[in-house]
């Protein structure tokens, strides 16, 4: 029975990995500190005999010690996430994302892990207008998060240059889902937009909506965290999302349309560091794991406000 550990479990796609690799059979072990992570994520896995959660920080460089000792796999999802929120505070940004995942790498090399998989982000490219975004274009992290992200991918990948461990690294496009947390300042923008409209209330767009995204649902993203731990692939980095892409203004249509409401957007200024296209090429990852988007946007979107429908806790 293959084991791992899940860092960022609390988190919305650390728990929602976490509770599909225990439908494949693995023991999991799974760490938060609760910074940006939910008890309420972790409702799902309550009762799941091959299940451990410890309270940690992925800082604390005994605790990662003692849950690496043992593992397979490492799935690195703990972060402190969003682009403004790391030009408002690029401190808590930088040494959570950035020292956290040093010491992740290397209790797993110390431990012999034999992979582990980290979460970067779309948002090393920067604002390049060439599209669609393919691994061998040059990176330009225009925040302190794209900045810790391409730390994070780089100190992952040269780990397995120096020191006998397979790593890969996946630049996710904007992963949606159940689970997603819709509240507070810095929430994602879909969540945020559902939990507005499902109140009658209206969204705010930043600038005039016609930035895109490459809208990339849960389920796609844990088939590549799966498929690269499990694969021979090692020292790679590559993107994760549909291959597509949607515009905000897009959005707020499809969702009125979903929801059978007419609900106009409010428009604020554009926000610092934000990218305005992201589109992934996914033909690394095709090629590499036989990576396959089984869920496209509108499907994604219809699941997700089903959820945000349903459960009580929006």
């Amino acid at each position: 029975m293959p084991t791992a550990l899940v860092t960022g479990v609390a988190g919305f796609i650390g728990s929602s990995l976490a509770d599909a690799l225990l439908d494949r059979g693995y023991t999991v072990y799974g760490m938060d500190n609760f910074e940006t992570g939910r008890e309420v994520a972790l409702k799902p896995l309550e009762g799941r005999e091959e299940f451990t959660f410890t309270e940690a920080d992925i800082r604390d460089a005994d605790a990662v010690a003692d849950l690496t000792d043992s593992v397979d796999y490492v799935f690195h999802q703990a972060a402190v996430p969003s682009v403004p929120r790391s030009v408002d505070d690029p401190v808590t940004t930088t040494d959570a994302n950035c020292t956290g995942t040093a010491t992740v790498l290397d209790a797993a090399r110390k431990n012999d892990v034999d992979s582990v998989v980290v979460a970067s982000s779309s948002s090393v490219y920067g604002s390049s207008e060439e599209l669609p975004k393919v691994e061998t274009m040059e990176s330009n992290p225009e925040s302190p998060y794209a900045l810790s992200k391409y730390f994070t991918e780089k100190l992952a990948l040269q780990c397995s240059d120096l020191y006998d461990i397979d790593t890969a690294a996946l630049r996710y496009f904007n992963i949606f889902g159940p689970r997603q947390d819709p509240n507070g300042e810095y929430a994602a923008v879909i969540p945020k937009f559902i939990d507005l409209m499902l109140s009658g209330e209206q969204p705010v767009i930043y600038g005039d909506g016609e930035q895109s995204r490459d809208f990339t649902y849960i389920d796609n993203a844990i088939q590549a965290n799966i498929l690269a731990a499990e694969s021979d692939v090692t020292g790679e980095a590559f993107n994760v999302g549909t291959g597509g892409r949607v515009t905000v203004n897009e959005l707020v249509e499809i969702l009125n349309d979903l929801l059978g409401t007419d609900i106009d957007p409010v428009h604020d200024g554009p926000r610092p560091g934000d990218v305005r296209h992201s589109h992934a090429d996914i033909s690394k990852a095709i090629e590499l794991v036989g990576y396959e988007p089984h869920i496209g946007f509108k499907k994604g979107l219809e699941n997700t406000l089903e959820y945000y429908r349903d459960d009580g806790r929006r």
